[in-house]
């Protein structure tokens, strides 16, 4: 950053003070914690000799804090590939079933934004398709913050859900699905080629929540990129400019995603290798009759509650899968 140079390429600059700041942070999050282990280990010491109950109980109180503290950082080592670090975008869409699929998308949206407020996340809708009778048969919705796709990549699969229908007038048991998509946003120093003449954008009016502007202007674009059949659509800006300009981010990303994915799948059939595609796999099912678990299938882990686990509180999925992840690369 001291070169003459350094400011002449202004997006390489940023990006190059974006990861200053990311290992300054590093740093000092390092720093703090072994300053934690040092006066937690004198005022250990100093309470052998005294041995006050009140002092013990402090002592308790910041190992449990600083645990929390470490098990964070520990966490921040299982992101290793190149854009975990990055926003993530997320769709959802309801599998077959009707009203009891879109039912249940709405259900895993709301789970979703529970779990990144939690997690000081900022999460924002960005298009929708409500159901016929209830739920949503499709959204879409940006997660911001430090790690949030390495985070999430965790989610991308078919979630299966099994209940006695609320929809149901004789109280049957139904099997619900609905499939999760998570793509890294893409920064601005990945090149991807789009060309004009590849584009129909159309527009359309919005729908559902969203402000006087709703229902009364051609607000909403659908862009579709006509070599890939990819169509994303923006509905929650004000205005029709700033609906394309996120229409386009996001396309962007999936065009990233396409042609990564496209790389592979030469390399399998050029290896001779037969590999499930993961997004097409059930990942985790949801189990509330006729008794309540929650089960992940790759990695094995359960729990009961399933209404924590509805109120967002998936981190030990998420923590499961990374460490899975993790060691069958050191493998």
């Amino acid at each position: 950053m001291n070169h003459n140079s350094f400011w002449q390429d202004q997006t390489q600059a940023n990006l190059t003070s974006k990861e200053l700041k990311e290992l300054k942070n590093l740093l000092e999050e390092y720093q703090k914690i072994k300053e934690q282990i040092e006066e937690l280990n004198i005022l250990y010491e100093l309470n052998s000799q005294e041995n006050n109950d009140e002092t013990w109980q402090e002592i308790l109180i910041k190992i449990n804090g600083l645990e929390d503290e470490v098990n964070n950082q520990e966490r921040g080592l299982l992101f290793s590939e190149k854009y975990d670090k990055n926003n993530a975008i997320v769709s959802i869409h309801s599998g077959a079933g009707g009203t009891e699929s879109q039912d249940w998308t709405e259900m895993l949206l709301r789970m979703y934004l529970r779990w990144s407020e939690k997690n000081g996340f900022k999460s924002e809708i960005v298009d929708f398709m409500s159901g016929d009778e209830a739920g949503i048969k499709s959204v879409t919705f940006t997660v911001s913050g430090k790690n949030a796709y390495g985070l999430l990549k965790s989610e991308k699969g078919i979630h299966r859900l099994v209940r006695i229908s609320p929809f149901d007038a004789n109280k049957r048991r139904h099997t619900s699905f609905a499939s999760v998509e998570v793509i890294p946003e893409i920064e601005e120093d990945i090149k991807i080629d789009i060309a004009e003449s590849d584009l129909r954008i159309d527009t359309y009016r919005a729908t559902g929540a969203g402000g006087q502007h709703v229902n009364t202007t051609d607000s909403a674009v659908r862009i579709t990129h006509l070599p890939t059949r990819i169509v994303v659509q923006c509905q929650n800006e004000r205005s029709q400019h700033s609906n394309r300009l996120t229409a386009m981010k996001i396309l962007k990303a999936r065009l990233f995603e396409y042609y990564q994915r496209k790389k592979e799948e030469d390399l399998v059939k050029i290896s001779g290798d037969k590999k499930d595609i993961a997004w097409g796999n059930q990942i985790r099912s949801y189990v509330f009759q006729p008794y309540q678990m929650v089960k992940d299938h790759r990695t094995k882990v359960e729990s009961s509650n399933i209404q924590q686990i509805m109120d967002g509180e998936i981190q030990i999925f998420i923590d499961a899968y990374l460490r899975t992840l993790q060691k069958s690369k050191n493998y």
